[in-house]
């Protein structure tokens, strides 16, 4: 093969055959010269000419570079040239073969396509860290060659694979810490909701793609007794395993300060207070919420967090977004609570921010966008959650995570209606309120068709509530019992804030067993101050299961 002709079109060469042939003719006129041109260079204290490189052979040079080099040409790209690094790489081929045929490692990385549109355009293209059969990564670089209307393709391939290597170990590094950071996010999550008496809950959460880095997302239900239900919802802001290990800390605190029965404001106060010492540069946003059924409303505060979407049972959609403070973390800052209707057949959704923020989108665009999606989104809590995801368009490659918690308020009818009931009555009067207390809930359980074990410790716990609110609280004082699907709910309120403790009665003691009778008899019992002033004591039994 004649690969001086070929080389003689590869840019640039024939400008360097030309300056060689400019040099060779100065150095011919010196030589005519009375002194030799040794004897010249001893005179000038020139040093000996060093050869450049447009004196040195195309042909040398390139089976002298480490880098695969190939030359193929026509439209059916034959062999021109092979260099001597490409032959150690994947052995000798026979120049003229056709390049499809003979050159099948450059078809296993898919480069004809690249080389026809190399021909095609007259320009280079680049084709970066394949691997080839050889087990090593190039980089590939293809150049258009032309020579007397015939095209050629110079193909040049880096060894990249030191790099590729590296870049392969970092992946699999991101890889590792990302799938550490969402194991531990999913199992700091309650692996299975609690389930209210009078509410029905669904969530999920969907981690961000692979290109971005677990955030701190939860949620959490908490049944605090009594029939109320606490709701809770947060992002930690920040990324990876230290987003996920506040975001735990912080969920952990949530249920001990729920336990308190706290109002939601003073939760969120407790919750700000312990973040700035848990991680001063990290801040959390966080809605707190209590449902409780017998007022048919959420009671809720918000640390900057998104607002609670309501959808009634007529499909109208509102937002409680009043009032909000700041974010968790921030100090300084006294939160407030706020409340939202939720009777029968409503649907509430708390949810973070990477369900409705996207780039180049204002926020509230996507919060009316969810609006929307919920109006029309009917069905069970995890049917709605799924609907709402899907209508976000939530992606496995979403770039950032996602939580939606969901919860109705069931409007129930026909003979679900008679597992939940109320009665009330108020006691009004002195210590006369105590027999007709007693007589109203023995009335209220005979009705109600309660057996008669259960029926005697109702009444005795009833009893002793009501004498403890005679005697230690002020009026306004009210009985109230309730009966869901699956326990019986004893309140007694009054007046006085102060909660009674439960204390070890001394044999000579007169007073200070009644909440020690009650503990002993009912499943679980508690006492809570209400918004107003006041408190409530309350106790609960547990219902056999049908």
């Amino acid at each position: 093969m004649n690969f001086t002709r070929w080389s003689a079109r590869i840019p640039g060469t024939q400008r360097r055959a030309a300056a060689r042939a400019d040099t060779a003719l100065a150095a011919d006129r010196r030589s005519d010269g009375s002194v030799p041109a040794a004897r010249v260079e001893q005179l000038t204290d020139e040093a000996s000419p060093v050869p450049a490189v447009d004196d040195l052979p195309v042909r040398d040079v390139l089976d002298r570079v480490p880098a695969l080099v190939a030359l193929v040409h026509g439209t059916d790209h034959r062999i021109a040239y092979l260099n001597d690094a490409y032959i150690a790489a994947f052995g000798p081929r026979r120049t003229g073969a056709r390049a499809r045929d003979a050159l099948p490692e450059l078809d296993e990385l898919g480069l004809f396509p690249l080389l026809d549109q190399v021909q095609r355009s007259g320009r280079p293209r680049t084709l970066k860290s394949r691997k080839a059969t050889d087990g090593r990564s190039y980089t590939f670089t293809c150049a258009p060659v032309t020579e007397a209307g015939s095209d050629g393709v110079l193909v040049f391939a880096t060894d990249v694979t030191d790099h590729a290597e590296a870049a392969g170990r970092l992946r699999a590094s991101e890889a590792r810490q990302r799938e550490t950071a969402v194991t531990l996010q999913r199992s700091l999550l309650p692996q299975e909701l609690e389930e209210p008496d009078d509410l029905r809950v669904a969530a999920t959460y969907h981690p961000g793609g692979t290109e971005a880095a677990v955030g701190g997302d939860w949620y959490d239900v908490i049944t605090l007794g009594g029939g109320r239900t606490a709701l809770v919802i947060g992002d930690v802001m920040g990324r990876g395993v230290r987003a996920a290990a506040v975001m735990g800390q912080l969920r952990t605190a949530v249920r001990a300060y729920a336990r308190l029965d706290l109002p939601p404001h003073e939760v969120l106060q407790l919750l700000d207070g312990l973040a700035t010492e848990i991680d001063a540069s990290q801040i959390a946003t966080c809605v707190y919420a209590i449902h409780d059924p017998t007022e048919g409303e959420l009671v809720y505060a918000s640390a900057g967090h998104l607002p609670i979407l309501v959808r009634d049972e007529d499909g109208t959609v509102r937002r409680a977004d009043e009032p909000t403070g700041p974010p968790l973390g921030t100090g300084g800052w006294i939160h407030a609570s706020g409340s939202v209707p939720l009777g029968p057949g409503s649907t509430a959704v708390l949810y973070t921010d990477g369900l409705v923020e996207r780039r180049n989108e204002d926020l509230d665009v996507g919060i009316a966008a969810l609006e929307n999606a919920l109006a029309g989104a009917t069905g069970s809590p995890q049917v709605v959650c799924d609907r709402l995801v899907r209508s976000a368009g939530v992606t496995p490659d979403h770039d950032d995570d996602v939580a939606v918690l969901v919860l109705q308020h069931p409007a129930r009818r026909g003979p679900e209606s008679e597992l939940f009931r109320n009665a009330t009555l108020e006691l009004l009067g002195g210590v006369e309120a105590a027999p007709r207390a007693r007589a109203f809930a023995s009335g209220v359980l005979a009705s109600w068709r309660f057996p008669a074990d259960l029926h005697d410790q109702v009444v005795l716990a009833a009893s002793e509530l009501v004498a403890n609110a005679l005697r230690h609280g002020t009026a306004p004082m009210r009985l109230r019992l309730r009966r869901t699907d699956r326990r019986l709910i004893i309140e007694v309120a009054d007046g006085d804030d102060h909660l009674p403790l439960r204390r070890r009665a001394e044999p000579a003691d007169e007073s200070g067993r009644g909440i020690a009778i009650v503990a002993t008899i009912a499943t679980h019992w508690g006492a809570r101050r209400t918004p107003g002033g006041g408190k409530v004591v309350w106790c609960e039994f547990a219902l056999p299961r049908p």
